[in-house]
């Protein structure tokens, strides 16, 4: 198959943003008393967006509605101030990224990471290269893995879903990109295992980021 465009995760995906989401979910415990949690748990976390992260955050005895919506506002204001603090782009990112545009394919980001920091994440940490489209969690749109996002990329480009190669590290993801009837790519390097993107719909899996290459040759 001819593909056109690439989709990416953003956390977990092109950037290693692990040490930023749980510095700052874990000040915002600290602060209302509630236990801390290691970095590498946040790899089941993260993924879902910030009001899905606090609800998996609290302790579940004082898990409720009003509580978790304060923490995500708090989480939002406070990430602010630690999102480039130890995040950088994945090694090999920078060099698959040349070689996806010197192959003229598109460039997308679909993210559940808050819209406003999605883009300037990829302003911040991917500025030699152009994006056609970045879109975060919006208000209004259902988050991944509900397909609206990505359909929204596929109508803005122009571009059917099943050229779009979709690349992701989370069962959310490969979800979304079936749902969309993109083809879905489960990456290594990030958050989740192999088996978690196999068993969630995964055509293809690739262990380095310049290994999505021979996809497309």
């Amino acid at each position: 198959m001819q593909f056109q465009a690439i989709c990416f995760d953003l956390d977990g995906t092109l950037l290693d943003s692990l040490a930023d989401l749980a510095h700052c979910t874990n000040k915002i415990l600290l602060k209302r008393g509630f236990p801390e949690h290691p970095v590498d748990a946040f790899r089941y976390f993260v993924g879902d967006g910030a009001k899905m992260l606090m609800t998996r955050v609290l302790p579940e005895e004082v898990r409720n509605e009003s509580l978790i919506e304060e923490c995500r506002q708090d989480f939002e204001e406070a990430y602010r101030d630690c999102w480039n603090e130890q995040t950088l782009p994945y090694e090999d990112i920078p060099e698959l990224l040349d070689a996806l545009t010197n192959l003229q394919q598109k460039l997308t980001v679909l993210s559940n990471k808050p819209h406003e920091f999605s883009l300037l994440a990829v302003k911040h940490f991917l500025p030699n290269w152009e994006f056609e489209l970045v879109l975060g969690q919006r208000k209004g749109v259902p988050r991944k893995p509900d397909p609206a996002g990505m359909l929204d990329i596929c109508e803005q480009l122009k571009i059917p879903a099943e050229k779009f190669l979709y690349l992701g590290d989370t069962a959310t993801d490969m979800k979304t990109a079936v749902a969309a009837g993109c083809f879905p790519v489960g990456v290594l390097w990030g958050f989740r295992p192999e088996a978690e993107l196999r068993d969630n719909g995964a055509r293809a899996i690739v262990k380095k980021p310049l290994d999505v290459l021979d996809l497309l040759i």
